[in-house]
């Protein structure tokens, strides 16, 4: 326990560029670490880029086959055995299931990795989240997640996210935007308290810049009503008051908005563009459908009518922008309903963190090698529901 504390207190005291150089430190003094090295997921979720060595010195590895990736994707510690004898302990470094990057530190021998496991792996969960307060005030960590260069508009919808991923005894949320280094407008936001998750799914018009500041004058107007406490459906008619005020119409945003009752599962719902709702529910797909009202900023002072929706627990509902079910094959053919269904299903035992890009890995290969003309959104809820209690 001393030497956890020893680790938390540098971790805790450490300037917010120098986390890992503490962490080093401290490893390497409290356990005889031999190396320790912090990876972060990047954008795309392909690679896990090396943080020690700025600029990128270091190779990256591989999300898909490497042992780095497999504690990555497991989101549990797995040792990797050198031959010299000295055992590598890849650590997930995730902050309330938003999957961050992968801690790896090498010990002397596996009795001590053994030994050490559990009490490593919470350094590592102290660590994310010194990396998530950091970012407020260094861009190091931020700059490792790329192993490319961003485009302006990409640069701006990422700081506009919430996460790629939350979880919560009630629900699994995870969610991907592609083409990752340069995306336009799809968006998605969520909001939880003790009772109610908000969730919205939001589908940009236009592109590049045009098409970033539109989203985010709609998320930040969004935002603004939510956190004035007010019901989806004047949040929605605030927001799109605030869209119109601006473009008079010339642009405007899809969006599929839900308020969760933790406790029941119930939830309201505002329909107002082309997102869509697939649910798994026993083994079978299908489309939930709402009554559609305009998108926000079409037209002045628009009203909009909440409408009621519950979930299950088990159910896993998947939400879509138009660039994930209207892309065409390189013969000319949509993705399609069917196709996604099928997707959904081929996808079932994968964690909720997991499912969008597994989804959007299919689609890049129905779409071939032809370069995306439209974001593609897609975000994953799995539906627990509250434990009752007697």
């Amino acid at each position: 326990m001393k030497r956890y504390l020893a680790v938390e207190r540098a971790l805790r005291t450490a300037a917010p560029h120098e986390l890992l150089d503490a962490v080093r430190a401290v490893l390497i003094e409290q356990y005889g670490a031999h190396d320790v090295e912090l990876f972060m997921a990047d954008y795309s979720l392909s690679v896990l880029q090396p943080v020690s060595v700025l600029p990128h010195t270091l190779e990256p590895v591989s999300v898909h086959n490497s042992p780095v990736g497999r504690a990555f994707g497991s989101q549990k510690p797995h040792r990797e055995t050198g031959r010299d004898g000295r055992t590598c302990l890849h650590l997930p470094v995730s902050v309330r299931g938003d999957r961050l990057g992968v801690l790896s530190v090498t010990l002397p021998d596996g009795e001590a990795t053994q030994q050490w496991e559990s009490e490593l792996a919470d350094i590592a969960d102290v660590l994310g989240h010194e990396v998530v307060v950091a970012e407020r005030d260094t861009d190091l960590y931020l700059q490792a997640r790329r192993k490319d260069r961003l485009t302006l508009a990409a640069e701006m919808q990422w700081q506009l996210l919430p996460g790629r991923a939350c979880s919560r005894p009630e629900y699994e949320l995870g969610a991907q935007l592609e083409p990752a280094y340069a995306i336009f407008g799809d968006n998605f936001d969520w909001s939880a308290t003790a009772d109610h998750l908000m969730l919205y799914v939001t589908n940009g018009m236009g592109e590049g810049i045009e098409a970033s500041l539109l989203t985010n004058l709609a998320i930040n107007a969004l935002r603004n009503a939510r956190r004035a406490g007010l019901p989806i459906a004047d949040q929605a008619a605030l927001a799109d008051q605030a869209v119109y005020a601006h473009y008079r119409g010339r642009s405007y945003l899809s969006v599929l908005m839900f308020d969760f009752d933790l406790a029941t599962g119930r939830a309201t719902v505002v329909d107002a563009g082309s997102p869509q709702l697939l649910r798994l529910r026993d083994g079978s797909v299908e489309r939930v459908e709402f009554d559609a009202q305009l998108p926000l900023g079409m037209f002045e002072e628009t009203d909009y009518a909440a409408q009621d929706f519950r979930a299950e627990p088990g159910d896993r509902l998947v939400f879509v922008s138009d660039g994930v079910h209207d892309v065409a094959s390189p013969r000319g053919e949509a993705y399609g309903e069917g196709a996604l269904a099928r997707a959904i299903h081929s996808t079932r035992l994968l964690p909720a963190a997991e499912v969008p890009r597994a989804i959007l890995r299919e689609l890049t290969g129905h779409r071939g090698e032809a370069m995306p003309d439209d974001d593609a959104l897609v975000v994953c809820l799995d539906w627990h529901g509250r434990p009752r209690v007697d």
